[in-house]
């Protein structure tokens, strides 16, 4: 199958993240098998969604792995001129939800393997195809755990997000964390008898920017980012049943999108110790007053060192006289963390063109893809 018709075969599954991602899975395990290729499905706990993994080639030595997720974002309450799950050409741009994010790349990955002769492989290809990459990089752990136990691990890795087809080897890793605020309800008029827990939730906010400037003014700073520090952004709060009582009870949730050199658990630790400090003075009239935070969410930052093999080998193949970073997150920093896999990050299609209505990939991107997993088989088969 051409890469086009592959393309629109995937983005007619709705792989939303909320929803199963298996027909696109099995659709994909049945074309690997008319290619003579047997693959593994790794399940969630519900057996509603799977990853799949599979080795092209010779299965006795470590190769290198192509991986992409299969879901995609919602499209509910964007402004699409016609279904998202319809490919269409309109001007060599190639229009549907994950187009670009990243089923574009997949669909190369898949046109490639029914054009090699896998009998000529000397060093194998991986493949590996997870669910829930957009809430958290959540599906793909199952797969690293079966990895973690496997005779042979794939050495390299590249993860085929929306790059324009450029070779990064950095990004921020994220750490999402709820905070539980309690304080003592009161009837308003008699406010100072109470303890808001609104406003602790603003005291701890502070404290959480109070921590921001402190990391632009003396933190790490890459320049190489669009934005050269670690980032620290409340984007959801919520707390108070009426305007009469004094709440007793404010949630919110915050993000670190943290540089390699920063480590999220201390940031997270300096937070928790200044929690105590804000609720302590009021401790001995109410004795339930805390400030719990509760990280709910995970992954590492991916810092591939320019010398690596991998980066060797791609820029080598591509002809990139640089490297770049990003300030999105992937499953990459995953691989390398559990796995030690060198990994880098490139694919076609622009991350602009992500998450937002009418979505869509170039054919251009596509070619140029197509060009380079050749290319690299050709690099695998000597």
């Amino acid at each position: 199958m051409q890469i086009n018709e592959l393309l629109a075969k995937l983005v007619s599954f709705p792989t939303i993240s909320s929803d199963s991602n298996l027909a696109l899975i099995n659709f994909i395990a049945q074309y690997l098998k008319t290619l003579g290729i047997e693959s593994q499905l790794i399940h969630n706990e519900e057996k509603t969604k799977a990853n799949l993994y599979a080795v092209v080639g010779p299965k006795d030595k470590p190769g290198i792995m192509l991986s992409g997720h299969t879901d995609v974002v919602p499209v509910a309450g964007q402004d699409w001129t016609a279904d998202p799950f319809i490919l269409r050409d309109q001007n060599d741009l190639l229009i549907g939800r994950g187009s670009a994010d990243m089923k574009g790349f997949i669909a190369c990955v898949l046109s490639m393997l029914g054009t090699i002769d896998q009998q000529k492989l000397i060093t194998p290809i991986h493949l590996a195809f997870s669910y829930d990459e957009e809430i958290g990089c959540i599906g793909v752990r199952r797969l690293l755990d079966m990895l973690q136990d496997a005779p042979v691990k794939p050495k390299y890795c590249i993860v085929g997000e929306p790059t324009l087809m450029k070779p990064i080897i950095a990004h921020k890793g994220k750490t999402a964390v709820r905070v539980n605020c309690t304080g003592s309800e009161c009837h308003s008029s008699l406010a100072p008898d109470g303890l808001n827990a609104i406003h602790l939730a603003t005291d701890m906010i502070a404290a959480i920017r109070e921590l921001q400037q402190q990391l632009i003014n003396t933190g790490h700073h890459d320049h190489d980012y669009d934005i050269s520090h670690t980032t620290l952004h409340v984007g959801v709060i919520n707390g108070g049943t009426a305007l009469n009582i004094v709440p007793n009870q404010c949630q919110f949730a915050f993000e670190i999108r943290n540089l390699p050199e920063d480590s999220p658990t201390n940031l997270i630790e300096s937070l928790r110790k200044k929690a105590d400090e804000i609720t302590a003075p009021w401790l001995d009239k109410f004795p339930a007053a805390t400030i719990n935070l509760d990280i709910y969410n995970t992954y590492p930052a991916l810092n591939t060192p320019e010398e690596s093999d991998i980066v060797k080998l791609i820029t080598d193949l591509t002809g990139a006289n640089r490297t770049g970073k990003i300030a999105f997150g992937t499953e990459g920093g995953l691989f390398t963390e559990q796995l030690q896999i060198q990994t880098i990050v490139m694919g076609p299609g622009s991350i602009e063109q992500a998450h937002k209505p009418d979505e869509y990939i170039s054919k251009e991107e596509l070619d140029r893809c197509d060009a380079f997993l050749l290319k690299l088989v050709d690099a695998l088969c000597n």
